[in-house]
């Protein structure tokens, strides 16, 4: 069975470090938005350039660290990284108490942990691959998946009974602690990292930032993944606010019915994740990949038609079920597959240009999309996502242009 399967001692603590910060991660989840709202009376606009800022200028600021950790050891980097989120996240209940917290420290606070996770993402798809063989890929990325997933559903209901007892900024710390317990379950993997090996020139060069960017849009299933899934988790992500706006602004749902909607469709995600690889093991990664990314496509047009009442809160249930569930089955797979099409000199650099585009064109569209709801309505802003996502499909590498990749034939035998 996949789910039971040993993937060896340093898989272990990575994974506990994973399982750490994403629970962290949350139950801080809209943290920053609820003090800027209840403790700093920012309004919408400002709440919206705090989200929206703190993803384009942390993957601003990330972009010049990819060709710097491509070759370092990756775990040092690790611990760096959560380190510096633990300190940063820190400073907001430290400030708090002292009375001095800003709408400028959250910012600033923002853009530090969004540069830090895209810099951590980059490190670990490289540490991942050194330390897990080829076959058992699919399977670390399906426990992470499910991981996600748990969290989700866990998170959210406990930082706000947190919250709701203990204050406004206590999720805020209790994701500082996590970042810390990441770094200790990253340093106790332990083992000596074998330093990478730089091959052409010996410094860094200003053609190294664009490095993963350019090893991305020549491969040709690397680069139509890439345009799929950063515009498939774009559009998503954009309509989350407007979403939001119209379920407790215009059709008067309480925020606890909110939160039970999306609490309930995550567990599909956890459903998901542990279908992955056995559909694998069934039919081939890449059969399953385009299957599941074309009907992650599929659900979210529906809801433009949101009704009030319980018709509604269960149409957005069945809608984000379907649409997580979908979710949970391609991540894994589609993480394995990108991996195993990389080389490993190029692992931090091309999931660091995968996860700098992907933060500015969530944080592009998410402004975008509230113009648009706010000239058009809400209704039409999800419509036409839902529209945009219909086509996204498109983009998938329906004809596998390597079918004899490294470890291809491993990872669809071996994967339960």
């Amino acid at each position: 069975m996949a789910g039971s399967r040993a993937l060896g001692r340093g898989f272990g603590w990575l994974w506990a470090a994973y399982g750490a910060s994403t629970l962290g991660t949350w139950l801080a989840f809209d943290a920053f938005p609820l003090i800027a709202i209840i403790v700093l009376h920012a309004g919408p606009a400002q709440v919206s350039a705090l989200a929206a800022a703190g993803l384009a200028v942390g993957a601003a600021v990330a972009m010049p660290l990819s060709p710097w950790v491509e070759f370092r050891r990756k775990r040092p980097v690790m611990v760096a990284m959560d380190l510096l989120r633990f300190a940063a996240l820190l400073s907001v209940p430290v400030a708090y108490a002292l009375g001095l917290l800003s709408f400028v420290q959250l910012l600033a606070v923002s853009v530090v942990v969004a540069a830090a996770d895209i810099t951590f993402k980059a490190a670990a798809g490289a540490c991942l691959k050194s330390l897990v063989r080829p076959e058992d890929l699919l399977v670390a990325n399906s426990r992470f998946e499910s991981t996600t997933w748990t969290a989700s559903v866990l998170g959210p209901p406990l930082g706000g009974v947190a919250i709701g007892v203990l204050g406004p900024v206590t999720t805020v710390l209790a994701n500082a602690v996590s970042f810390l317990l990441s770094a200790a379950g990253i340093r106790a993997i332990g083992g000596k990292e074998p330093q990478p090996v730089r091959t052409g020139a010996t410094r860094p060069r200003a053609g190294d930032l664009l490095e993963g960017w350019r090893y991305i849009l020549a491969h040709r299933a690397l680069r139509t993944l890439f345009f799929n899934t950063v515009l498939n988790n774009g559009l998503i992500m954009a309509t989350a606010p407007v979403l939001a706006a119209l379920m407790l602004g215009d059709l008067g749902f309480a925020p606890w019915q909110y939160g039970l909607a999306f609490g309930t469709a995550c567990l599909g995600g956890l459903l998901g994740s542990r279908l992955a690889g056995p559909l694998v093991t069934r039919f081939g990664q890449h059969k399953v990949m385009l299957a599941a990314g074309t009907l992650r496509a599929c659900w979210s047009f529906a809801l433009a038609f949101i009704r009030p009442g319980i018709p509604g809160l269960v149409l957005v249930i069945a809608v984000e079920f379907g649409l997580i569930a979908c979710s949970g089955v391609f991540n894994p797979v589609f993480a394995t597959y990108r991996l195993a099409r990389t080389e490993n000199d190029r692992v931090a650099r091309t999931l660091s240009a995968w996860s700098v585009t992907s933060s500015a064109t969530i944080a592009a569209l998410t402004g975008l999309w509230g113009l648009l709801a706010g000239a058009a309505g809400p209704r039409t802003a999800l419509a036409v996502a839902g529209v945009l996502l219909l086509a996204t499909p498109l983009l998938l590498p329906w004809r596998d242009p390597d079918p004899t990749a490294p470890h291809e034939r491993d990872l669809t035998a071996r994967s339960a």
